[in-house]
Order: structure tokens, then C-alpha cells, then sequence
């Protein structure tokens, strides 16, 4: 084995690995957990996290640490996925939308107008149909340990509104790197425009895109609302988040060490509910201070644009999945 000043080049590629994996041991030996994520802090989701690493280390009496790299310090949600099935970082949180390139049965909750309103989203997503797409990632190396509330997502434009489908012809809408948001919004008359979420602000700005869809609080902390002025409650989807761990580093924790962490999760999910509630009004009250015009149009012609996309997924896995949400009462 070649030496490098006495050192192993294994040793070095050991030091190496030990500095990017997203689980360890500090050097007064707690156990490292390593969380990284695309919102901005003062998102409710992030702060939702933040409670969750609070209740990891109270429940583990500070033998366990959950450490947050927010606003794609990490990489892109779709970089920290590969990361999360590499075993380089423990934990990540991502868009449903976003697991749809990696996880099949995920595109069931991006589906347009699949819930009826929040009541019906959190029965379907803490029930056991959200327990079946939760364990759907282990096949693909990503243990879904939770889903966070990511309310409705609408359209918000720089120049024009979203009144109804018509508008949309011509309109380069920015989307998540989800096979079913390019769907919706090609089949709706838009023209799907998929980009990174740290990239968005830059590109309504220099008009790459012409506006992008998303839920108030998102809105709200990007800033978006300093470009776009105008935004449309159509509501058309409800994804939620997913909080992601590695089973690689979930192999790696004792069996007390699980169950600190998803009893810390699980409590982290009823307070992010409580949370994302305020500040989704809290948002919506911002915004429309900051001189966005706040529509509320009549919903049954987006509906009615995509009932062939709808349509298709009949008979299909993903068809039938949305039929057993569709039974959830």
C-alpha cells in the first residue's frame, strides 16, 4: 500500500469518505445525523426539522444529533436523493413531486384535484395508503420516514394572470422535475419549463420562465412575489413533502436509536400542521401587502383540462391508487 507522509492511501480515502458521510460520531462520541434540504429557514417545513433535531437529541439525552444544511447548501433536491441512496448524507427532504423520477407510486400525489380538501390530504397521507408510498422507496435505497403538509400549489405570474386554462396558452411555466407536473401544465395549454428551485428567482427575473406554480408560504419566503404580481388560487395540486432517510445509515442505528428518531419525526409532522396553518395565512396577507393580486377563479375549468390526463391513468397502477384515495373518507 503506498505511503503518503506515513499515511495510507487507504487511510486517506477512509478520512476522505468519513468527511462526506451524512452519518457519524463527533469527537464526544454522539451520533451524527446529517439533513440537508432546498427551503429557506424561516420555511415552516424547515422549522418543522429544526424540532424534530430538538426532539432527537431530548429523547436520545444528547447522544444523538440531527444537523440541517438548508437552501441547497447540499445540492438540489434530486442531487441530495442520490446522496441519501449512496449513503453520504442520512436525511433529506424532498417534493413528492421530485420523488416521482425515482419512486413509480409517488406520481399518485401529484395527480391534479386527487383530494378533495386538507381533511381528506392528511387521512389518505397518515393512513395506510400514505404508509404503502412511504415503504415504496426502500426498493430505490429511500426510506420514507414522514410526510410534511405542502398545502395547495396555484399558479403566480410576472405579467399576466392564470384566470382559467385559455391563459396559459403560449405561457413557459416553471415546474418540479416531476413527469406529472410536466403533464398538467402541457395538457392545461402551458409549456412546462422544469428548473431547480435555487435557480427560479434568477429566471422569472430575466424571463426565462413567465411564471411557476406553488404553494403561499413558498411563494412568500422565495421572494417570488418581488417579480410576479399576480397569483391564482386554482389549486391545483396538493404534493406533499417527504422526509427521506437512507437505509444504509438507518441499518447503522441501534433499534433504540430508530425509534428515537421516528417518534421524534412522527411528533415533528403534528407540530409542522399546526405551523404551516398560520404561516400559510400569514403568507397569503404578505404578499397581497407587497401588491399581488390575489385571484380566486373558478376551479371546475382546470379541472375540466385535465380530465383526459386523468383519464389515462385508468386501469394503470397509478390509476388504482388514485382510486383507493378517491374512497378514503
Amino acid at each position: 500500500m503506498k505511503r503518503f507522509g506515513g499515511i495510507t492511501y487507504l487511510a486517506i480515502l477512509c478520512v476522505a469518505f468519513m468527511a462526506l458521510s451524512g452519518c457519524g460520531k463527533d469527537d464526544s462520541g454522539v451520533k451524527v445525523l446529517k439533513l440537508a434540504h432546498g427551503l429557506d429557514m424561516n420555511h415552516p417545513v424547515h422549522k418543522a426539522m429544526e424540532f424534530m433535531a430538538e426532539k432527537v437529541a431530548e429523547k436520545s439525552a444528547g447522544t444523538m444529533k440531527v444537523e440541517i444544511y438548508p437552501s441547497e447548501q447540499l445540492g438540489t433536491e434530486k442531487e441530495c436523493l442520490e446522496r441519501v441512496q449512496m449513503g453520504t448524507l442520512a436525511m433529506t427532504k424532498t417534493s413528492s413531486s421530485v420523488m416521482e423520477g425515482f419512486v413509480e407510486e409517488m406520481k399518485v400525489l401529484g395527480l391534479p384535484y386527487i383530494f378533495r380538501d386538507t381533511e381528506h390530504y392528511w387521512d389518505v397521507l397518515l393512513g395506510d395508503i400514505g404508509k404503502q408510498l412511504l415503504a415504496s422507496g426502500e426498493k430505490k435505497s429511500l426510506r420514507g420516514l414522514c410526510f410534511y403538509g405542502a398545502g395547495a400549489r396555484s399558479f403566480y405570474t410576472v405579467k399576466k394572470p392564470i384566470n382559467s386554462p385559455a391563459d396559459l396558452a403560449g405561457m413557459k411555466i416553471r415546474v418540479q422535475k416531476s413527469p406529472i407536473a410536466l403533464e398538467m401544465v402541457n395538457t392545461m395549454g402551458g409549456k412546462a419549463t422544469p428548473i431547480d428551485w435555487g435557480e427560479l428567482y434568477t429566471s422569472l427575473q430575466q424571463g426565462v420562465v413567465d411564471g411557476a406554480e406553488n404553494n403561499p408560504p413558498s411563494l412568500y419566503t422565495s421572494r417570488h412575489y418581488e417579480i410576479c404580481k399576480f397569483y391564482v388560487l386554482d389549486e391545483h395540486t396538493m404534493p406533499p413533502d417527504v422526509l427521506i432517510v437512507s437505509p444504509i445509515i438507518w441499518s447503522q442505528l441501534t433499534a433504540d436509536q430508530q425509534q428515537i428518531l421516528q417518534a421524534a419525526v412522527d411528533e415533528s409532522v403534528t407540530y409542522q400542521r399546526k405551523l404551516w396553518a398560520e404561516f400559510q395565512q400569514e403568507s397569503l396577507d404578505a404578499i397581497a401587502a407587497a401588491g399581488v393580486k390575489i385571484i380566486k377563479p373558478d376551479k371546475q375549468p382546470f379541472r375540466d383540462a385535465v380530465s383526459a390526463m386523468l383519464a389515462k391513468y385508468k386501469g394503470t397502477p397509478i390509476g388504482d391508487l388514485a382510486k383507493r384515495i378517491g374512497e378514503v373518507q
